[in-house]
């Protein structure tokens, strides 16, 4: 009985060592911050998820600075809004900023690199070439219009929206009074 009162404890002690050992040697390791999820066998890197989590908070805020900067006001005038078409009098059928784009085919729009597809207008010397604008008439547009300079032709704040036709402008767009924003003054460089 002795011998065996003996053997047991020394199993105690020798699981106790090896508990010890155990707890020692898992407490001493650097602790990741790793979680299991045992419902699909697989783990998930916290500080990973973490940085993840961050690049996309900042890619959102990259969004909305780019959206600020892009459609924020830079400035807002108020003018005389009307129409004209490539071929009135006194028209060469090319825009000022932009003589080799190619209009003889009733093309009022240009492709930006920044804005997309833009209307075309005539501006005074206030705006230069390749300045964005943006403003509303409900009368051509229920949406704001976004529109380049691309031609002069007036004079202080007037704006001159490019249309297919002389005809066509003066049916469509006529003149009003209107007040546009500035987007972009000049060509982005």
């Amino acid at each position: 009985m002795k011998k065996k009162l003996s053997y047991i404890r020394n199993i105690i002690k020798l699981s106790i060592i090896i508990i010890s050992i155990f707890c020692i040697k898992t407490s001493s390791t650097k602790s990741e911050a790793l979680s299991t999820n045992e419902n699909f066998n697989k783990s998930i890197d916290l500080s990973t998820m973490a940085i993840f989590i961050n690049k996309e908070e900042e890619k959102k805020a990259n969004e909305e600075a780019l959206q600020t900067y892009l459609w924020g006001s830079l400035d807002s005038y108020t003018g005389d809004l009307t129409g004209y078409g490539a071929f009135c009098p006194k028209c060469t059928g090319r825009l000022a900023c932009m003589s080799n784009l190619d209009l003889s085919n009733g093309r009022t729009t240009y492709d930006d690199k920044t804005y997309g597809t833009v209307r075309i207008v005539a501006s005074s010397n206030n705006l230069p070439c390749g300045s964005i604008i943006k403003f509303t008439n409900k009368k051509i547009d229920p949406e704001p219009i976004i529109a380049i300079v691309l031609d002069r032709g007036v004079l202080g704040n007037s704006i001159d929206l490019l249309a297919p036709s002389e005809d066509y402008a003066l049916k469509y767009i006529g003149r009003s009074s209107i007040t546009y924003d500035v987007l972009r003054i000049g060509w982005e460089k």
